[in-house]
């Protein structure tokens, strides 16, 4: 690798990987240590093309989730099933991961701009801004940008646009899939909420099983099936359709409205 190489959106890759080097060896014992991260089908990963890969996944934190995510991703790659056992494998991370986030999130302090050099591509909020509800239209900077981090590598979104439990998904991510054809790889977390805090930098409590689900990939017929179709398949995949509360025992779904009435009376 040219020491002055960069990828397409001008970052240096040698520092990008530097950047990846010192987030996973300052982030690994947050999911082999003071929790346990139970990894389910990592043999998909290594299986994956190198290039126009869409992960879609449920969203609990800002940042816990994703950093899980390149945590899993280069240690399956490396050889490991669905485990993150020797931190070893983030010496030659994969350096063309990218992960979609919101502009607003990535410029909050000099941490997040620092993880944003690390592979966000970021987008405005079309339906809220500093807490509070907006209408405004998509911009085409933002899905050319992730057309583009399609075609140089893969790409992580969390179609629901929030941490909030079974919010709707997002129409935008269905057009992406009906534009590029990627494939789609779906992803269902759980316990990041409950580990850490709603930015996913501190941990909020210890000794929480942490699970992480990989699918297969979802089959999609890209020129026939309507956004409509796309997105209800896409919520069944991250289970999140609203049919999946009827499972969810009453004492979990009242902590998650406690969470969310937190969350709406701190303004976010």
């Amino acid at each position: 690798m040219g020491l002055f190489r960069k990828n397409p959106f001008g970052h240096y890759l040698i520092l990008k990987k530097w950047l990846i080097r010192i987030f996973g060896l300052l982030t690994h014992r947050r999911y082999r240590g003071f929790n346990e991260l139970q990894i389910e089908g990592s043999e998909i990963i290594k299986n994956l093309p190198d290039t126009n890969v869409l992960f879609v996944s449920n969203h609990q934190t800002y940042f816990a989730d994703v950093t899980a995510m390149f945590h899993v991703f280069n240690a399956s790659l490396s050889g490991r099933v669905d485990s993150i056992k020797n931190i070893g494998y983030i010496w030659h991370p994969k350096l063309n991961i990218y992960y979609v986030a919101a502009k607003e999130t990535m410029r909050a302090g000099l941490l997040a701009r620092i993880m944003a050099y690390a592979g966000a591509v970021t987008v405005e909020r079309t339906w809220r801004e500093k807490g509070k509800e907006i209408k405004r239209k998509v911009n085409p900077n933002d899905t050319e940008n992730i057309g583009m981090a399609l075609e140089d590598g893969w790409v992580i979104t969390f179609p629901q646009g929030t941490t909030r439990p079974f919010k709707p998904i997002r129409k935008g991510t269905a057009h992406i899939i009906k534009n590029h054809k990627p494939i789609v790889i779906p992803i269902v977390i759980d316990g990041f909420r409950r580990s850490f805090d709603r930015k996913g930098l501190r941990i909020k409590k210890r000794g929480i099983l942490q699970t992480f689900q990989i699918k297969e990939p979802l089959n999609i017929d890209y020129e026939n099936e309507s956004i409509e179709e796309i997105v209800e398949k896409l919520e069944y995949a991250i289970e999140q359709h609203p049919s999946f509360l009827k499972v969810i025992p009453a004492e979990e779904l009242d902590a998650m409205e406690e969470l969310n009435e937190q969350r709406r009376w701190g303004g976010y």
